[in-house]
């Protein structure tokens, strides 16, 4: 298959963190590198403080994955970096090993759009531990960004009910790709439309998500508003949509609807206006009464001006008469802080060596295994969710540890329908399941909120969805974890 989602036709091998490189010439040096290690890519806590998050970038993750080598200009330059004696730090026989490396793990992922909370592995990479070791950091940058946009779209959309909300944020996005990514997710999380026209044309959204108005320089290019939408209506009359608070709102609105009449005589249709600061519920419901009382009932009133979730959650409860929302700044959030672990190592003939990583906080410890997540559902709604050893056979039930309260248990529901949440999608680094088109992944998402209660979904404080461990793997965590940390000597403080 021929990716072409990343904007990028060279060669991607050296996207990574220095570390990644180095300890894969340890893993090499100390006959390793061809060790079995398996990876999870998961959360600590939900983004923004909300109950959810919604998974994002696979298919950017695939792209990566898929044409990653090693050319001979990478090679070239890994072999110019100095240690502190001033010699190159790589050696020859490591860098050609990296020159005949494809990769080959194979990878198990949640699907894009699907609804995840925190620990929840969302992609499994198991392979060769120099190359699953190796994506960490593109993995990482693909996937975390990806997914904050995602469940920030959800949030706003959530937020907005019926209204439309068109992304307006290539101007704020961090980098053309970055810019990219944000229209893709967005578009993933329920966004209708974007101002981005090469993000649109190169994610193949259709012509008609394409939207835009116009900016002040426009109105002020000319002597008078009136004079500058007179002009854009003779040059585009089958797309008016005006921005009206350049010089002063209600002036604005009164100038749109005298164009709007003369657009009307010629045959033609005034789309809206654009409301760009000020109080928006009030001055919507004023520019609405004004759009009708001149018989443009179906004009529509957009709204931007650094809107987020709650911002358009106060608009729809002051009945602001807004029909559009236009979201740019406030959908460029801070990436989802995910990580990349190891939970598993094998030698080759040997048997799987659960791992864990410990910490002094106690949300950082990881999760040891090969792990998997099966979700219950009942009555239309996600019930719980229950991270297990994919070695562990739940066909006979079994029993969960809560996450949050580690003395509570819970039989595992018989009476629920369930499905594991990791699928494959690539063995020995082949793609093995077809990539969902973008649309399909956003109705996908679209399908997904539906089995999310709007206890879970609301803004203040949002109810705590269920998720835990199963109790063997439970037990062998905490096992792991009295291992790890042994027996230490008394020191006193004082001293």
């Amino acid at each position: 298959m021929d990716f072409r989602v990343l904007p990028y036709r060279h060669s991607l091998a050296l996207f990574t963190d220095l570390y990644q490189l180095t300890m894969g010439q340890v893993y090499h040096a100390e006959g390793m590198a061809e060790w079995e290690g398996v990876f999870h890519y998961f959360y600590r806590s939900n983004p923004f403080g909300g109950g959810y998050t919604v998974a994002g970038g696979l298919e950017l993750v695939v792209d990566y994955l898929n044409g990653l080598r090693f050319d001979r200009d990478d090679l070239a330059y890994l072999a110019t970096i100095p240690g502190n004696d001033g010699k190159p730090i790589f050696r020859a026989e490591y860098l050609d090993y990296l020159g005949r490396l494809e990769f080959s793990c194979d990878v198990d992922a949640v699907p894009e759009g699907t609804v995840m909370f925190p620990h929840e592995p969302m992609i499994r990479v198991r392979g060769p531990l120099v190359q699953a070791q190796m994506v960490e950091t593109a993995l990482l940058t693909l996937a975390n960004y990806s997914t904050a946009i995602a469940t920030e779209a959800s949030r706003i959309c959530y937020a907005a009910g019926d209204i439309p909300v068109i992304d307006f944020s290539a101007r704020r996005a961090p980098g053309i790709d970055g810019a990219l990514t944000a229209t893709r997710s967005a578009y993933i999380g329920g966004f209708v439309g974007t101002s981005n026209v090469w993000a649109a044309r190169h994610l193949g959204l259709p012509p008609a998500a394409i939207k835009g108005t116009m900016a002040h320089s426009l109105v002020m290019s000319f002597d008078t508003e009136l004079e500058a939408f007179l002009a854009y209506a003779r040059t585009m009359p089958n797309n008016c949509l005006f921005l009206v608070d350049t010089y002063g709102t209600i002036e604005g609105v009164r100038n749109a609807i005298t164009v709007g009449r003369e657009l009307r005589a010629n045959g033609f249709e005034m789309l809206g206006i654009r409301l760009d600061s000020g109080d928006l519920a009030q001055l919507s419901r004023r520019a609405r009464r004004m759009l009708d009382q001149a018989g443009f009932t179906k004009a529509a009133i957009v709204a931007t001006n650094d809107l987020n979730e709650f911002l358009i959650q106060s608009l729809r409860a002051q009945n602001a008469a807004v029909t559009v929302c236009g979201v740019g700044t406030k959908l460029m959030v801070p990436a989802l802080s995910g990580v990349y672990k190891l939970a598993a190592l094998r030698q080759p003939g040997g048997e799987w060596e659960s791992k864990i990583k410990l910490s002094d906080q106690p949300i950082k410890v990881s999760i040891p295994g090969i792990q998997q997540v099966i979700r219950y559902r009942k009555n239309g709604l996600n019930l719980a969710d229950c991270i297990y050893d994919e070695r562990t056979d739940l066909s006979a039930g079994g029993v969960m540890v809560s996450l949050k309260d580690q003395t509570r248990q819970t039989r595992l529901p018989a009476d629920a329908t369930s499905h594991n949440l990791l699928k494959p999608v690539m063995r020995q680094g082949r793609l093995v399941a077809e990539l969902p088109t973008l649309e399909q992944i956003r109705q996908h998402r679209t399908s997904e909120m539906q089995f999310v209660s709007e206890a879970t979904k609301r803004f203040d404080n949002p109810d705590e969805y269920r998720v835990g461990i199963e109790k063997s793997l439970f037990i062998e965590r905490d096992s792991l974890m009295i291992e790890q940390r042994g027996i230490s000597e008394w020191e006193d403080e004082a001293a």
